[in-house]
């Protein structure tokens, strides 16, 4: 894991209230990644919906870039301890793309699929009702590669580990299938109010 330019601080008592059990407030955006990071190029870049090996739905860069876009300002927090508040992200909401795409969720689980292989596991309803988008821009600015760029989920009431980076695209699965880190000992939900890191956190 790469880890570089992060610094901690106390919470202020305005803040406390914000900050999940076990965290600390940073003004730094950490890049953490578990290799190199991927360069897409915008002609080549692809999303597919998929329910299994089924796709539902693929767009190019420019058929995603012309769905309705959404703003989301909140806080975000990171398995490895670091919160930030107060980001501000753009991009397509899960409920925009699947009545885009047309279709309702076929399951109860997905995959979120990266460039890196680094897929990871989402339950449907933690992306729906506008809780979480496939984001193109951070704070006004296409969203750099070190941070997952061109596109990553966004899924920010859950730790950040589950808003997969370099994001090709969904797959609907039957089951909860586990993805990258949570083969590796993660937790399959990772809530951090209730501090769900760990495969045997409750």
């Amino acid at each position: 894991m790469a880890t570089r330019g992060f610094t901690g601080r106390r919470p202020t008592a305005a803040f406390a209230r914000r900050l999940p059990p076990g965290q600390f407030e940073t003004d730094d955006f950490p890049v953490l990644a578990k290799g190199p990071t991927p360069r897409v190029g915008l002609s080549s870049w692809r999303f597919t919906l998929s329910d299994g090996p089924r796709p539902l739905a693929t767009w190019n860069w420019a058929e995603f870039s012309a769905l309705p876009r959404t703003v989301w300002q909140g806080d975000i927090h990171c398995v490895t301890k670091w919160s930030r508040f107060d980001t501000t992200w753009e991009g397509v909401s899960i409920d925009d793309l699947l009545a885009a795409a047309g279709v309702a969720p076929p399951t109860a689980y997905l995959l979120a699929l990266s460039h890196d292989d680094y897929d990871t596991n989402v339950p449907a309803a933690d992306l729906l009702d506008g809780r979480a988008m496939v984001a193109t821009h951070f704070d006004g600015q296409p969203l750099d590669a070190e941070h997952g760029g061109p596109a990553r989920l966004l899924v920010p009431h859950l730790y950040f580990w589950k808003s997969a980076k370099w994001i090709k695209g969904l797959r609907f699965t039957q089951r909860d299938e586990a993805g990258f880190w949570e083969l590796r000992g993660y937790h399959m939900r990772g809530d951090p109010w209730r501090q769900q890191r760990y495969s045997d956190d409750p």
